[in-house]
């Protein structure tokens, strides 16, 4: 089992050893913190980037894309509809649906 350096496991990832640290803080990729340093296994190194393959290809063949932050799923195009879900639910209550009025006048 080889072990590497923060600097070291920076260099085979091809990031930033402060990107690394973050990233090894977080939970995102494996590493431990001995003492004051960092220690990564090479294998773990190499299993995160296999695992970056495979995301990227199903992001690929799904047609949606993930956001990273929440792993939500989202339309590659356009957004949500607030104003469409509050019309099914208006609609499954049976409740009348007025359109809003807007302010035209401008000061």
């Amino acid at each position: 089992m080889n072990t590497l350096t923060l600097h070291e496991a920076a260099n085979l990832l091809k990031i930033h050893p402060v990107t690394l640290s973050i990233k090894a803080a977080s939970g995102e990729i494996y590493g431990a913190k001995v003492g004051k340093r960092w220690v990564f296994i090479e294998i773990d190194l190499l299993d995160y980037i296999r695992a970056q393959y495979k995301r990227r290809a199903l992001q690929g063949e799904r047609k949606e894309l993930i956001c990273h932050s929440t792993n939500a799923k989202t339309l590659p195009h356009g957004g949500l509809r607030l104003s469409s879900v509050d019309e099914q639910y208006n609609a499954a209550l049976g409740l009348a649906t007025k359109s809003k009025l807007r302010n035209t006048t401008t000061r």
